[in-house]
């Protein structure tokens, strides 16, 4: 019988140094994005495919992960007597979304180190991994394309998406072919080259759908580029060992930069109904020429 994941990772444990010094205090990942923490969007995304057991891998400093997805009871009470009860409703069910379990990454190692630390929580079962800093609006059809992937090949799943060349350099990069409409077979994988050395503009990006062997290719990796455990690497190891596909993303924001958070929250706030007609007069007041 084939196996569907059941629970999620999302590390959790960097230090936002893009942010300073809004993240000297704040976990990046509690930035909001118009009125929600960055990793909201994220635990939302994990809970409507049915992914509802949960690890946090967190670090120093980021205690308010854990206190946003906690009840505050006194909280609860407060907006219930003022009246404000779809308010309270929404923060209790923010709390009651899912099982969420946090374990601490003791120094910041890299993503392939964080990934490793899910180990005893995950066994031998496939999971999801979720980075924080690329949150997806798409009512989580990616995710569940990549899962359904999982499920025709019981193999990994990598979320994939074309960047510019010039931008190749953030990502790992991947050579693939096309199996069918929705997934391709990746053949190759490397973190971070230049321009002049990337074999394609292919990047895996935030999401990934992995068998458990990917703890056994992190086992005794060496640090890689930047000195830290790169989880590109342990894909690597694992495709010498089985097969590896990838799906296409879409809606993505890269909220780990500062241009593409802000664009999250000028085109979230464009979409909601509430905010929509005053944004777009707030935008259209601050492009008008200056007056002679």
């Amino acid at each position: 019988m084939s196996e569907r994941p059941r629970k999620a990772v999302i590390p959790a444990a960097g230090l936002g140094t893009r942010f300073l010094p809004a993240t000297k205090s704040l976990p990046k990942e509690m930035l909001p994005v118009v009125d929600k923490p960055a990793i909201q969007y994220v635990v939302e995304e994990a809970v409507r495919v049915g992914l509802t057991d949960i690890l946090v891998v967190t670090g120093r400093g980021k205690g308010a992960i854990e206190d946003h997805f906690d009840r505050n009871v006194e909280l609860e009470v407060f907006l219930e007597e003022s009246g404000k009860h779809q308010l309270r409703a929404d923060i209790q069910s923010d709390s009651e979304m899912a099982t969420i379990h946090f374990v601490r990454q003791g120094e910041p190692l890299g993503l392939g180190h964080a990934v490793s630390m899910a180990r005893d929580h995950v066994g031998a079962e496939p999971f999801a991994v979720l980075l924080g800093d690329d949150i997806l609006v798409d009512d989580s059809r990616s995710l569940s394309t990549m899962i359904e992937a999982f499920e025709r090949h019981q193999a990994s799943v990598l979320g994939l998406l074309e960047v510019e060349p010039s931008a190749i350099s953030a990502y790992g990069c991947v050579t693939a072919e096309q199996v069918d409409d929705t997934t391709v077979r990746v053949r190759s994988i490397i973190e971070k080259p230049t321009p002049e050395e990337a074999p394609s503009n292919l990047a895996a990006i935030g999401r990934y759908v992995f068998t458990p062997e990917i703890f056994d290719a992190l086992d005794g990796l060496p640090p890689g580029r930047g000195g830290e455990i790169q989880l590109t690497d342990a894909i690597g190891v694992l495709l010498e060992r089985q097969a590896v596909y990838g799906c296409a993303v879409e809606g993505r924001y890269d909220i780990g930069d500062k241009l593409g958070f802000l664009r999250a929250n000028l085109e979230l706030a464009l979409a909601r109904p509430d905010l929509a007609s005053g944004m777009r007069a707030l935008l259209e007041e601050l492009t008008q020429p200056p007056s002679a």
